[in-house]
């Protein structure tokens, strides 16, 4: 993938409304890939793909083509050092996808790019991007409020989950103890909150109505996406910058 600014990138995705303050996302028809990594502030071999996960930043397809969150696991924070982005519910998520055969070990740093473990990483490749053709994921935020609608191409015959995630740019830590011990992390893409739904079918589409406090400090951005409450495997996702509250 190219390389732009991050303001450029977040042009493509986001149109800004006027009086309500409301912010609109939308994917197009082609499927935009979820990009996971599960990662740790108490994991030394980490910042290596934290430090790769913040150069997409600078990628002019970003949002466009993926959407990267990160993920911070719990199950390191016996070391010493205790994760301040860390939950347990990530760490269950992880686990979710070994459950169900997408990788093969629960591990950090572990990526996983549209449900399926992924390396490319460690040999500097870029995330594909998708040419399927899934259906339009459309999100409007408004305070924090969140209306989700995923119209998919194709007969969907399983319950659908809506998510969105708050995400922190430009995030730093400097850690005291455990294997980190004496470095300053930046982390980009951070997930600081969580939230997701059941979708409603509705006109021939999926409707959702999330809520999600933004109240968290400036430099944020916001990742949207639907999967099968069945498997965790995401089917759409969008995504972009938000503006200062």
């Amino acid at each position: 993938m190219r390389r732009a600014t991050l303001f450029a990138a977040a042009l493509i995705a986001a149109s800004f409304a006027n009086a309500d303050d409301a912010i609109e996302f939308s994917s197009g028809e082609r499927q935009v890939v979820l990009l996971e990594l599960y990662t740790s502030e108490g994991c030394s071999s980490c910042p290596p793909a934290d430090r790769w996960l913040s150069g997409l930043a600078s990628d002019p397809d970003l949002w466009r083509d993926v959407v990267p969150v990160a993920f911070h696991v719990d199950y390191w924070n016996y070391l010493g050092w205790r994760d301040r982005f860390s939950a347990d519910r990530y760490s269950d998520r992880q686990r979710r996808y070994r459950r169900e055969g997408a990788a093969g070990a629960v591990y950090t740093p572990g990526f996983f790019l549209g449900g399926a473990e992924w390396l490319g990483w460690r040999g500097g490749q870029s995330p594909r991007a998708s040419r399927a053709v899934v259906g339009p994921l459309r999100a409007t935020l408004s305070g924090d409020r969140v209306e989700v609608r995923f119209e998919p191409a194709d007969t969907v015959r399983e319950e659908l989950l809506a998510h969105v995630a708050l995400l922190g740019m430009n995030r730093q830590t400097a850690v005291l103890r455990g294997e980190n011990r004496g470095r300053r992390l930046t982390h980009d893409f951070v997930v600081l909150k969580h939230a997701m739904g059941t979708m409603r079918e509705r006109d021939g589409g999926f409707d959702a109505r999330l809520t999600i406090d933004r109240r968290d400090g400036t430099k944020l951005a916001v990742a949207i996406w639907v999967e099968s409450n069945r498997r965790q495997k995401p089917l759409q996702a969008t995504g972009g910058l938000l503006p200062a509250l």
